[in-house]
């Protein structure tokens, strides 16, 4: 379906021939675009009502520019996740507007700031070591339209930084927790809120930590029924399923 046949659409929708619910479910199965190297899904934020987000790691700076310069031509915003310095330079030089999150290794373009969601998203790091995964679930839920507070470096090895900061806990309405090592952070915070806290494992520790592994599996085995847990280092996962429970 291209540019005319979408103007027909909505021309059947203005002289009553076509209802509005039906032209978008039409519109809900629109076809994507072929580059060739990637094809382009210019509507996934009509289906599921959030932006586009693309993997930047193990594309060339070159293929990841063209698919964002595509997707900046038809509005909203874009999220390009995973991103090196070198990839950011070629996407800067095809979308002027794009912006780079250094820690987050991020690369946004936020053109609506429509605040979508119904409460705050507290983000908790464990140490400082896992603030770059922390921060890459804060540009997940600040681009689709999430109140987002930090709290960093409040990990169980000095229990009392995390009961400094509990009232700030308590008035969240989803809680993401990034830690390493162990992983016990995510149980602790679960135990004193009433809502769901969404666990990430990080890839930081010792020899023993299997590159987050035993964190994955000490959050999968948490005793606090209101945790769940996404993939090592997955703070994008997190910052997406957070904005979605708080959009209920």
């Amino acid at each position: 379906m291209n540019a005319e046949s979408i103007r027909k659409l909505f021309e059947l929708v203005r002289k009553g021939k076509l209802s509005p619910d039906d032209a978008v479910q039409r519109l809900r199965h629109l076809p994507f675009e072929d580059l060739g190297f990637a094809k382009v899904d210019h509507h996934r934020a009509l289906r599921v009502g959030m932006p586009e987000v693309v993997f930047g790691e193990g594309k060339k700076p070159a293929q990841l520019a063209e698919i964002f310069r595509r997707l900046s031509k038809h509005g909203g915003n874009i999220l390009a996740t995973r991103v090196s310095k070198e990839q950011f330079a070629a996407v800067k030089k095809k979308t002027r507007q794009a912006e780079y999150q250094p820690v987050a290794r991020a690369v946004v373009l936020q053109r609506d700031k429509t605040r979508h969601g119904k409460g705050t998203i507290a983000v908790v790091s464990a140490g400082t070591s896992d603030i770059p995964v922390a921060e890459e679930a804060v540009v997940t839920a600040e681009i689709m339209g999430n109140d987002v507070e930090r709290l960093y470096d409040v990990g169980v090895a000095g229990i009392h930084r995390l009961l400094a900061n509990r009232s700030s806990l308590t008035q969240a309405r989803v809680v993401i927790v990034c830690a390493g090592m162990e992983g016990a952070l995510p149980s602790v915070v679960g135990g004193l809120i009433g809502v769901p806290v969404i666990a990430v494992p990080t890839s930081v520790g010792y020899g023993a930590a299997f590159k987050g592994l035993a964190a994955l599996l000490g959050m999968m085995n948490s005793c606090a029924s209101n945790v769940s847990v996404v993939n090592i280092d997955n703070g994008f996962g997190a910052g997406y399923v957070a904005s979605l429970i708080n959009r209920l």
